[in-house]
């Protein structure tokens, strides 16, 4: 008997969507509370989630040997450093920006797989990451290309934000030798409770904990968002659609994540929809469909 293909879709809508409007919920959280903090209350609360929907999978395991630093390595990079990047990028850079400038990291990701793994690379797909980085010139810059030529390119933030889509993008590469070898949901938990661990570290050494009771009733309802929700169990719903659709028809759903950014940003945060993130944004999406693109 086939299984019911309508829920695998909901759940692949559901977890982009949730990761879409994560942005506007940890600029506002950012705006209480400090980065680390900010990170650190996240993964605490998504973890436990996690976790238990290991367990439930009958998937739980402890890493073993080697496989406590790789971990760690990943956990760093796709944890403690990526968020840290996105959360203080957040800072200056608007939600948007943020989610159309993240929307770049399978174009850096194909550069990565080029220069590292030797993986073909096409004229379409060199086409594509050409587009992919033109779409963030414009956003960035606001449309106004001539500001490059002096040195502007968009707010500290917007910088922080691209070096973490090219951090992604080297974490994503280094994620396949562990995906070969562990169940998705298992590897997804080690590396973010490591990473959670490591910035846990960072958190208590620079005595934030006070500044949990510095969240309002805003501030914690974006928590609970990031914690429950996109944290957990958007990471669950995303599994469960890949373990049954098709790899290109799941990614697919990916697109949809900077225009639900854009949307919740303009309702919740009043930022503007401009010309230039729509013209820039849907030059950016028409680049990384170039890279991924078959044949």
């Amino acid at each position: 008997m086939n299984k019911p293909k309508l829920l695998p879709y909901l759940e692949a809508l559901f977890a982009v969507v949730v990761w879409g409007a994560s942005f506007i919920a940890t600029k506002i959280a950012v705006g209480q509370i400090s980065p680390i903090a900010v990170v650190w209350l996240r993964f605490a609360m998504g973890l436990p989630i996690l976790m238990a929907a290991v367990i439930m999978r009958k998937q739980f395991a402890f890493p073993k040997g080697n496989e406590w630093l790789y971990f760690a390595l990943l956990g760093f990079l796709g944890i403690s450093f990526h968020q840290w990047l996105q959360s203080n990028g957040l800072q200056t850079s608007e939600a948007t920006t943020t989610a159309w400038i993240v929307a770049t990291s399978p174009a850096f990701i194909a550069i990565l797989g080029w220069l590292t793994l030797k993986e073909k690379l096409t004229l379409t797909q060199t086409s594509g990451i050409v587009f992919a980085m033109l779409g963030v010139l414009i956003v960035v810059s606001k449309g106004d290309l001539g500001s490059l030529s002096i040195g502007q390119f968009g707010t500290t933030g917007d910088v922080l934000i691209l070096i973490s889509s090219v951090n992604w993008a080297v974490f994503s590469i280094l994620s396949r030798y562990g995906l070969k070898r562990h169940p998705s949901t298992r590897m997804t938990f080690w590396v973010m409770t490591i990473g959670w661990m490591i910035t846990s570290a960072a958190f208590f050494a620079q005595g934030k904990t006070a500044e949990l009771a510095l969240l309002d009733t805003h501030g914690w309802w974006a928590m609970i968002f990031l914690g429950i929700f996109t944290t957990g169990l958007a990471y669950i719903a995303w599994f469960d659609a890949l373990s049954q659709l098709p790899a290109a028809q799941t990614g697919a759903f990916l697109f949809i994540e900077p225009p639900t950014s854009m949307i919740v940003a303009a309702i919740i945060l009043n930022e503007a929809i401009t010309w230039a993130s729509l013209l820039g944004g849907a030059v950016i999406l028409a680049g990384v469909w170039l890279v991924n693109r078959q044949g």
